[in-house]
């Protein structure tokens, strides 16, 4: 199973970091399209974030794991931009996981 978990700020309810652990295994590897489909929007949105926010997000990436935390930023409408890609992002993985979610789970806290 593809766990995702999104990390929100208590107080402004923007996200922090994400996560994205595991496999879906719902088809054969290079053929599971629920992976696919969930590490083209996380993957997509960090390279949409760095490429139309101007923001590299800090990120760790290996096998079946990705880690994203959204870096401090004083200008307000760059925040802006990045948590609507994230929140962009928020909606596709929920809607895979309405239509596989045996093979996702998504998680979000506030810290």
């Amino acid at each position: 199973m593809i766990r995702v978990h999104i990390e929100r700020d208590r107080k402004r309810g923007t996200i922090k970091a994400f996560s994205v652990a595991g496999h879906a295994y719902y088809g054969e590897p290079g053929q599971d399209i629920v992976c696919a489909g969930v590490s083209a929007v996380t993957i997509g949105t960090v390279n949409a974030v760095e490429r139309l926010a101007g923001v590299a997000l800090p990120n760790e990436m290996r096998e079946g794991l990705l880690k994203v935390r959204v870096p401090a930023l004083a200008d307000e409408s760059t925040i802006g931009n990045i948590q609507l890609l994230l929140e962009s992002m928020v909606v596709m993985l929920e809607s895979i996981q309405e239509s596989y979610g045996s093979y996702i789970a998504l998680k979000q806290t506030e810290d």
